[in-house]
């Protein structure tokens, strides 16, 4: 496989699973080995009048300079609507082209079906969704107030930042915020976010979940962030494996389709004994969704497509580890 090839190939993969994450059961794979997918999009996930399904093929050359192969289907989706519809996704690529723009799509598709399901015409009978399963939750015993025991100075990772040409640093620790832990065949897994707009925060976070023995005891401890340079319009970010192979690179794409800024996001594994395979990264990505979400660091899909449009150049921090 050429170069160009496995590259397109990775990027693809990591967006089918962010779009998993983010989507749950909405997400369907109709053809794993030709990349097709469906999702189910309406205009209200409780109380839905406008549905309609999106399909896309995913070609060889996306994203790097061809756009998804795409079908809307709807009952109602006709003459002028599907026209106007069409024209918006393709507005979207030709904005973003290089990027992933899946999310971008879907969100979009959302958006219309919102402001049509304001207008006075009646939507057409829906059937209401079947609530989802709940995820199964564990709630691991967390000690709310970080032990203060000193733990070996390698158990910190080294960072080696360079922060001269950023800006004016800020010394104080910013807030951390722990997410409910999701736990599979005895393996646990639990998101920690915080606000950060200088590469000596991500050090101080980094120092301070590792004071407490139960995140410095997990198998892995995955982290990505994402830095908004005001000055240079461009994003200074980068991530960790920590010893899961790719789950870094994994949790920085999925930041940068939700295009969230000036927040770090930690997550900690526990390894239960039992090998997840893949789904090792959908529950990485459900912890770090989950927790942006709640703390309100997902941007609405015009801002996303506005930002993605104007800032495409990114700094990275260090080297990424590869393992």
């Amino acid at each position: 496989m050429a170069e160009g090839d496995a590259g397109s190939d990775q990027r693809q993969n990591e967006e089918i699973e962010a779009m998993a994450a983010i989507y749950g059961e909405e997400w369907c794979v109709v053809d794993d080995c030709a990349k097709i997918f469906s999702i189910r999009i309406s205009d209200d996930i409780d109380d839905p009048k406008w549905t309609l399904s999106l399909q896309v093929m995913l070609p060889n050359e996306y994203p790097g300079t061809a756009p998804p192969i795409y079908q809307l289907n709807a009952p109602w989706l006709k003459g002028q609507e599907l026209e106007d519809l069409s024209n918006s996704l393709e507005e979207i690529y030709i904005q973003n082209i290089g990027e992933s723009i899946l999310y971008l799509w879907v969100e979009k598709i959302r958006d219309v079906l919102i402001q049509k399901s304001q207008m006075t015409e009646p939507g057409p009978d829906v059937k209401k969704k079947t609530e989802e399963e709940d995820v199964e939750y564990e709630d691991v015993e967390y000690e709310d107030d970080l032990v203060l025991a000193c733990q070996p100075e390698n158990q910190v990772k080294t960072l080696d930042f360079d922060v001269s040409e950023n800006q004016t640093e800020i010394e104080e620790l910013p807030p951390i915020d722990h997410g409910i832990p999701i736990t599979d065949r005895r393996s646990t897994f639990q998101a920690h976010l915080a606000p950060v707009v200088c590469p000596k925060q991500v050090k101080m976070v980094l120092a301070k979940l590792y004071e407490n023995k139960k995140i410095a005891s997990a198998t892995h401890n995955i982290y990505a962030y994402r830095i908004y340079c005001e000055d240079k319009q461009t994003f200074l970010q980068d991530c960790e494996d920590d010893g899961e192979t790719a789950a870094g690179g994994r949790l920085l794409h999925l930041m940068e389709i939700l295009n969230v800024r000036n927040v770090m996001v930690v997550v900690s594994r526990w390894y239960g004994g039992i090998l997840l395979g893949p789904d090792r990264f959908k529950h990485i990505n459900n912890c770090a969704r989950n927790i942006l979400v709640e703390k309100n660091y997902t941007n609405s899909p015009e801002e996303s497509s506005k930002a993605l449009g104007k800032n495409k150049k990114v700094r990275k921090d260090k080297k990424r580890s590869e393992h």
